[in-house]
């Protein structure tokens, strides 16, 4: 199967649909799908839900999103750097379900490695855990969470070979490798594409198995979301 595609448009061409559900790879604006972001905005596909740690920033990354109101409803762990997010949630206008950020992490890993919920302790007592069961083990309470799969997971990725193997770098290796076993399609955009069998085996952190699709990105910004300096 070719699983190369010239650009982010043609890579998402015959997959996304109205009302599907979107895991987007990133941590703020490190390691996020710049192309594929901008490919899903210009395909005008709406009502979605978005799976992300957070919705970027206002002008960038998934806020891009949100400006043309392409999403119903976001699934995360983090809003506070975005006005267009605040503003459409206390108007309404979308959908949040919130969760502490490592029970987001471990309910995307679930929901990759095929294991339908568990139980965690972070949440029990507060309204994290309103209308969910809970159990006792050990004398201690814990709420059970829902592992999380997506129609398309979008992902980001430093170097992949043509068979959709991929080498995150540094922080970069944040939510990516987990959504791409989490997607029952897994598109990747990488800034590096080389012939199969270049990388190193012992370096891939995302095996090709998980990878539907990829393409080289044809240009990255790569943002700093605050920029921080010592003064002189």
């Amino acid at each position: 199967m070719r699983k190369v595609f010239a650009d982010a448009a043609s890579a998402l061409d015959g997959i996304v649909f109205d009302g599907m559900t979107v895991m987007a790879g990133g941590f703020g604006l490190c390691g996020i799908a710049e192309n594929l972001i901008l490919a899903l905005r210009a395909s005008g596909v709406k009502n979605l839900t978005v799976i992300s740690n957070n919705c970027g920033v206002d002008d960038f990354g998934m806020g891009l999103l949100l400006q043309t109101r392409q999403i119903k409803k976001m699934i995360s762990s983090y809003v506070g750097e975005n006005a267009t997010f605040e503003r459409q949630y206390l108007a309404g206008e979308l959908e949040l379900e919130f969760n502490p950020q490592g029970t987001l992490a471990e309910r995307i890993r679930a929901g990759g490695a095929g294991i339908p919920g568990f139980y965690t302790r972070t949440g029990v007592g507060t309204v994290i855990a309103e209308g969910k069961e809970h159990k006792v083990f050990d004398g201690e309470t814990y709420v059970l969470e829902r592992g999380l799969v997506a129609d398309l997971a979008i992902v980001k990725a430093w170097r992949g070979d043509h068979e959709g193997n991929l080498v995150y770098r540094k922080t970069a290796r944040n939510f990516n490798p987990m959504m791409a076993t989490a997607g029952k399609i897994t598109v990747a955009e990488v800034e590096e594409l080389v012939p199969t069998g270049s990388i190193d085996p012992d370096h891939i952190h995302t095996p090709g198995i998980f990878v539907q699709r990829i393409l080289q990105g044809g240009t990255y910004e790569k943002r700093i979301e605050k920029r921080t300096l010592r003064e002189d």
